[in-house]
């Protein structure tokens, strides 16, 4: 009997011990992956702005609030339709960033779309990438960074000025409990093109430059802290702002007219949801890479141990006397 229960013991231990290396080496990267399908929305808030006025001489005025409204939308079937050629598993975000000043009337609205590796998050060179309009081909990271996010810079890519340049690691840093990397990224002044959607119907942001010489510039200093176990961000600033240079501006003090100067931020609800969204999926993620590799191959070793003490046992024949010395 103890010999039959020690081949079960040692049989389970060989299979906790097959199925540890599996799940860490062969299951995790095909599990842990982004879904084709996500949706997420994310409210931002740059208070006491700067904000150019449109309607009202064409003048900047400092304002209670502008609020930027960002929504991600996977399209599940140009996943599967880039997937056929590229031969992994590949996400197509469209995003939307839609800027309202304080009375909630649209300052610009920026398309995007954004296609990447669902595991590595490397950027997949295809057919309709674009921000705002404009084909564009992606170096480096955007919206997230790699799962088990390492302790070094990264390229990250900056939509207004359709360019990769370095984001800096700066330490490890700890944000609403969480153990986070925190990474920086100062991208200079930069001519970048103008939305396309303007808030004044009827306006041609290419005829505006073409005719007046009216150019548009861009700064930005942009801060994230990112949970290394997913990649995702749990919260972002940023400092940005943008000038009109020329033409329309040029009768302003340097010839220069502020568009748009804050310092952006999650609003708060959206922070706290996006924490707690995040440390759940670490938690995912963390018991298909981690957690339980480790406890199949540690109970592996103890289901061997317990077939070895059996069959050890088992060796002695019941009511025979141990020889002395």
């Amino acid at each position: 009997m103890r010999r039959r229960a020690s081949l079960v013991l040692l049989a389970f231990a060989v299979f906790c011990a097959a199925l540890a290396p599996l799940l860490r080496w062969y299951a995790y990267p095909r599990l842990a992956k982004i879904p084709a399908n996500q949706y997420q929305a994310v409210v931002l808030e740059a208070k006491d702005a700067t904000l150019l006025d449109y309607t009202g001489g064409m003048q900047p005025r400092k304002v209670d609030k502008v609020t930027i409204v960002q929504t991600l939308k996977g399209d599940v079937e140009a996943s599967r339709r880039i997937e056929a050629d590229a031969g992994k598993d590949v996400v197509v975000w469209d995003t939307l960033t839609y800027i309202m000043g304080p009375d909630g009337k649209m300052v610009s609205r920026i398309p995007e779309r954004y296609v990447f590796d669902a595991h590595t998050q490397d950027p997949v060179h295809a057919t309709g990438e674009m921000v705002d309009g404009d084909p564009v081909t992606r170096e480096g990271i955007e919206f997230k960074w790699p799962f088990f996010t390492e302790p070094r810079d990264y390229l990250y890519f900056d939509a207004q000025t359709r360019t990769s340049s370095p984001i800096h690691y700066v330490g490890p840093r700890t944000y609403r409990g969480m153990d986070v990397y925190y990474f920086e990224q100062t991208v200079p002044w930069t001519k970048v093109p103008m939305p396309k959607k303007m808030p004044i119907e009827g306006i041609d942001p290419a005829t505006i430059e073409q005719t007046t010489g009216t150019t548009l510039w861009y700064t930005v200093k942009a801060r994230f802290w990112v949970d290394p176990v997913t990649g995702a961000p749990v919260n972002a600033e940023q400092d940005i702002q943008q000038e009109m240079r020329g033409g329309i501006a040029a009768s302003a003090p340097e010839g220069r007219l502020t568009a748009f100067a804050g310092h952006v931020t999650m609003r708060e609800d959206y922070a706290r949801y996006t924490r707690d969204l995040v440390a759940a999926n670490r938690t995912k993620v963390l018991a298909l890479h981690t957690y339980a590799p480790a406890g199949l191959a540690l109970a592996g070793l103890a289901l061997l141990a317990a077939a070895l003490w059996l069959e050890a046992r088992g060796r002695r024949a019941p009511g025979a006397p141990v020889s002395g010395p």
